[in-house]
């Protein structure tokens, strides 16, 4: 017993020696050396001091959380480098990378997505790029660079404000049969005005999981239904996540994105941010038409505030979502919008409809819909025979109701 309990505490001692050299060491490089240096003779560290511990990633993690920050100005050969280093990490399955602000160009983009691809058990990945200077060359380069992590199944990018314009040809052209994982998919692109990057992303995934946009790319109606066409591909995607705030997307745009959604046969869980746009009444019964064919779709969620929508509109939207007849979880955001209180009553009446429906979140706030609209919505979903939670927002007054 006695040899155990030494043998355990010179495990432990030996432990924590090589913590702390190895943060001597960190720390030494740092005062002393260049960036580019610094990267390469840091992951150089890791990889030697984690092979004494196969099978723990903790060196790696905890490099990774502390020394990889943003605003370093490392630019192309401090990315090559970095991209360099973690090519010999072959047992890295997790990485988050924060590169933002590092005046990053083609060049370093390019060769940081080559030399991932050398790590061939990657299965999540974080980049984080936005404020570099990376472009079209670059955007493409990675794109492509990717496709190569066969087992990737989860990635974000944040490409923000990185001045990516129209020519993404060869992302449209990476090979997808090499992806042959189910992916969840989110990117992240902010002010580039241009959307061929998503699209040739959204092929290049073939089948995601979850895509995620953001807000404020001034899309317009072209590019909802770009978008719409390449989600059309994703013969696989069950769970969809659109950003789309603040885009001056109209109603042809929106009626095209959803008629491209009627493809994602296997949808199960949607939502769509569509706050600020001039989607109207057209839009709305076109998104709520075409949402309809999506015919195992259960949870549902869309944000449609400040879009011109009147009471034709909000009856056109519940009358269509009627029709999707396995929706059980419903959230319809129409605040600042123009239902009143004819809206309100049809809305209520057709969703009433939905006879599957078990849990509704409900927000009409400034829509004059006045006392008469609220009475009717509610005689209305009385009916709505199983519903079991039903939450409205009326204005500032909420009312959360149980056992219907």
């Amino acid at each position: 017993t006695n040899q155990k309990q030494q043998s355990s505490f010179f495990f432990f001692f030996l432990l924590c020696l090589l913590y702390f050299v190895l943060y001597l060491l960190i720390w030494l490089i740092i005062l002393f050396s260049t960036f580019a240096f610094i990267i390469n003779q840091l992951i150089l560290l890791f990889h030697i001091f984690s092979s004494f511990f196969p099978s723990n990633q903790l060196f790696i993690d905890i490099f990774f959380i502390q020394y990889l920050k943003s605003e370093n100005q490392i630019g192309d050969e401090g990315a090559q480098g970095l991209g360099s280093g973690l090519a010999n990490c072959i047992n890295l399955s997790n990485l988050t990378l924060d590169l933002s602000w590092n005046e990053i160009g083609a060049m370093g983009a390019s060769g940081l997505g080559s030399a991932l691809a050398n790590c061939i058990n990657l299965s999540n990945l974080t980049l984080y790029l936005c404020f570099n200077k990376i472009g079209d060359k670059g955007a493409s380069g990675l794109g492509s660079a990717l496709a190569n992590c066969i087992n990737l199944s989860n990635l974000t990018l944040d490409l923000g404000f990185n001045k990516i314009g129209d020519r993404q040809d060869k992302i449209r052209q990476t090979r997808t049969h090499k992806c042959t994982q189910k992916y969840i998919l989110k990117v992240i692109i902010i002010y580039n005005k241009c959307l061929k990057l998503v699209f040739g992303l959204i092929v290049f995934s073939k089948t995601p999981l979850i895509l995620d946009t953001v807000y404020d790319l001034k899309i317009g109606d072209k590019g909802a239904s770009g978008l719409g066409s390449a989600l059309a591909n994703c013969i696989n995607l069950s769970n969809l996540t659109l950003q789309l705030d603040w885009n001056e997307i109209g109603a042809m745009g929106v009626s095209g994105l959803g008629s491209a959604l009627e493809n994602c046969i296997n949808l199960l869980n949607l939502t769509l941010k569509l706050d600020e746009n001039q989607i109207g009444d057209e839009g709305a019964s076109g998104l709520g038409s075409a949402l309809a064919n999506c015919i195992n779709l259960s949870n549902l969620t869309l944000y449609l505030c400040s879009n011109q929508i009147g009471a034709m509109g909000a009856s056109g939207l519940g009358s269509a979502l009627a029709n999707c007849i396995n929706l059980s979880n419903l959230t319809l955001d129409l605040r600042s919008n123009q239902i009143g209180v004819m809206g309100a009553s049809g809305l209520g009446s057709a969703l009433a409809n939905c006879i599957n429906l078990s849990n509704l979140t409900l927000d009409l706030g400034q829509n004059e819909i006045g006392a008469m609209g609220a009475s009717g919505l509610g005689s209305a979903l009385v009916n709505c025979i199983n519903l079991s939670n039903l939450t409205l927002q009326l204005e500032q007054k909420q009312f959360i109701c149980f056992g219907f």
